[in-house]
């Protein structure tokens, strides 16, 4: 499972280069050699599991979260998911994503959660075992490959 990942909000023009170099190689390099390093064995076994954790914000933007760069990283990681179902499908080998919407973890301080549960239909910040379940039924469900499960409260389904 390729869960790395690290966010910083900023608008476009302030990031710095240095930001850029650790967004880029934490979202992007660990996928690349993990996975690269773990589809040979599932292709020569003939089966296999690929899962990504992405973010709903590369879907849907947000003016109050400010998020290029993550939405470049890990929206490039649901479009290589898709990609890497079609392209091992035949070998036995899934692929899907989990997109979550803001889950409470420690970049949320408990203060912030109440606030940032508005911007979920069901009224709430999303929680670890939510995450978690997604994938576990991704795990288990052995006919869904290319999928971006979204565990986000609802919030995509209003866009």
């Amino acid at each position: 499972m390729n869960n790395a990942g690290i966010f910083i909000g900023e608008h476009f023009t302030d990031y710095t280069a240095e930001q850029y170099r650790q967004i880029t190689q934490t979202n992007l390099d660990g996928f690349f050699h993990m996975t690269q390093a773990a589809l040979p064995l599932m292709v020569e076994q003939g089966s296999g599991h690929i899962l990504q954790i992405v973010t709903t914000l590369a879907e849907h933007a947000n003016a109050e979260f400010p998020s290029v760069l993550a939405s470049m990283t890990k929206g490039g990681l649901a479009a290589a998911t898709r990609s890497l179902a079609i392209e091992y499908a035949a070998r036995g080998v899934r692929a899907n994503a989990v997109s979550p919407g803001i889950t409470e973890t420690p970049m949320h301080p408990p203060e912030t959660r109440a606030g940032l549960g508005r911007f979920h239909p069901l009224g709430r910040m999303g929680t670890v075992a939510d995450v978690v379940g997604a994938v576990l039924y991704l795990k288990d469900a052995t006919f869904v490959t290319g999928e971006i499960l979204h565990v986000d409260g609802g919030q995509m389904a209003g866009h």
